[in-house]
């Protein structure tokens, strides 16, 4: 998760919201990302995503078994959808995200009766530094919206 959270504070020096995401394989780092929405200018350039993408090319395969994918924020449904069609085996997250998360806060995706694949997840690793990237990252935006109003 550490390296997760390395991710997720570049992303914040680019000014993209601080998620990161690690995909491991038999106990390597395969891949990993922040989220690049704005720099990409792509809404599916979510960390999770692009850390599946780059493993998955890296890999040869799209299917990513025995991965576990590390994530410093409950991924949401995009997300979620993502990991079940890498098939991998385990997400480990930080902290739930209560207006959006698919794995445990607003859906169960990864967790679904009805889904063909299941992920083994544990919530709540590092959670607390999870949430202060967020909050440091909103609170200096604002900042600088206020700021930029004033006349």
């Amino acid at each position: 998760m550490s390296e997760a959270l390395a991710e997720a504070s570049e992303a914040a020096e680019r000014g993209e919201v601080p998620i990161g995401a690690v995909l491991v394989l038999d106990g390597k780092i395969i891949a990993r990302a922040g989220n690049r929405t704005i720099t990409h200018c792509d809404p599916t350039a979510h960390a999770e995503i692009l850390a599946l993408r780059d493993a998955a090319l890296r890999l040869g395969n799209y299917r990513l078994l025995g991965a576990t994918l590390y994530v410093t924020i409950e991924p949401c449904a995009m997300c979620a959808g993502a990991m079940l069609q890498a098939r991998i085996a385990r997400l480990v997250y930080g902290a739930d995200e209560a207006k959006g998360g698919a794995v445990h806060s607003c859906f169960e995706v990864l967790s679904h009766d009805r889904t063909n694949h299941r992920v083994e997840i544990t919530g709540g690793v590092r959670a607390n530094e999870s949430v202060a990237l967020l909050q440091r990252f909103f609170t200096i935006r604002r900042a600088r919206a206020t700021a930029q109003d004033q006349p």
